[in-house]
């Protein structure tokens, strides 16, 4: 049998810096250039603090909680604290190369950065939703990185905090465009997503599964499509304009117009074989959307 790798619990940026001898400039925030570590074991870690990498070369395979992936040359990965993420344990050492950049939720604490981190949700994809960049991206993210790294070697002042976490959110921000711009290049592969969105909706319905478990939901969508939420709602959005939750809700409505139509069914019975727990929550969801009530709906085109 296997013995399972133990996980390394880091909380601290510099505790991650001392693991690879690396001196701490901030104890808030680090820049690592990887080539110039010593060549390290394989592990798997969880931290306490947000972590970036750009990964240069295929250095094995990538445990990302359960699951494990090929690790592909020049990706970027983003990880939220509290992930787990590492190598698989081959026995052997190697050498990384690539960069890291490293930042502790204090750091950005009552900075604008703070006030929007919510909206990189890539920080909830797996890893086989990494980001690929370009040559050219590539380069705008190690410019970044070395913006973030002169301040780290400047004099701390009153604006470092402020520049630091700006340069920070400046890559961020372009981690943004660069996803963009991967959603728009894997457009055959995204297209292939929706359509079996599509038919999973209406499978789902189909097989009576909403009378049974309920309506359908994003996270139940996603998983049974081998996609992050978070991946998922995002491709959605921008192949439809809608959100996940948008799409689904007007696919039920849709659904609902054919079988309102039914006078043998009552609303009641309607929005129960559609997986509304209560029918007031199905009057209420067919107004918002269609601008009627159900039985309004029923008597003009009846």
């Amino acid at each position: 049998m296997t013995e399972k790798s133990p996980i390394v619990k880091l909380d601290t940026v510099a505790e991650y810096n001392d693991m690879f001898g690396v001196k701490t400039l901030n104890p808030l925030v680090s820049v690592i250039d990887m080539s110039k570590c010593p060549p390290m074991k394989h592990c798997k870690h969880v931290f306490g603090f947000y972590a970036i990498y750009l990964k240069d070369v295929k250095c094995g395979d990538l445990i990302y909680g359960r699951q494990t992936y090929d690790y592909q040359e020049g990706t970027v990965v983003c990880l939220a604290p509290g992930q787990v993420i590492g190598m698989a344990d081959n026995g052997e050492k190697f050498q990384p190369k690539g960069w890291v950049l490293l930042f502790h939720p204090d750091l950005i604490h009552g900075t604008s950065l703070g006030k929007h981190i919510k909206e990189y949700s890539y920080f909830s994809y797996e890893v086989r939703e990494a980001l690929h960049l370009s040559e050219r991206e590539r380069e705008i993210f190690i410019d970044c990185l070395t913006k973030i790294q002169q301040e780290l070697e400047h004099d701390i002042d009153r604006m470092s905090k402020r520049l630091i976490a700006k340069n920070i959110e400046l890559l961020l921000d372009y981690c943004l465009r660069f996803y963009e711009r991967q959603f728009i290049t894997r457009d055959n592969a995204n297209h292939d997503i929706l359509t079996r969105f599509e038919n999973l909706l209406d499978d789902y319905f189909a097989s009576n599964k909403a009378g049974i478990n309920g309506l359908p939901t994003v996270k139940y969508c996603a998983t049974e499509l081998y996609l992050s939420p978070n991946y998922f709602g995002d491709l959605i959005k921008k192949e439809t304009g809608r959100t996940a939750q948008e799409y689904i809700h007007n696919k039920i409505i849709e659904l609902s117009k054919e079988r309102i139509l039914n006078p043998t069914q009552s609303i009641s019975e309607v929005a129960y074989d559609l997986g509304f727990q209560y029918p007031q929550h199905f009057t209420r969801m067919f107004k918002r959307i269609v601008g009627t009530t159900p039985n309004d709906y029923r008597r003009q085109a009846l």
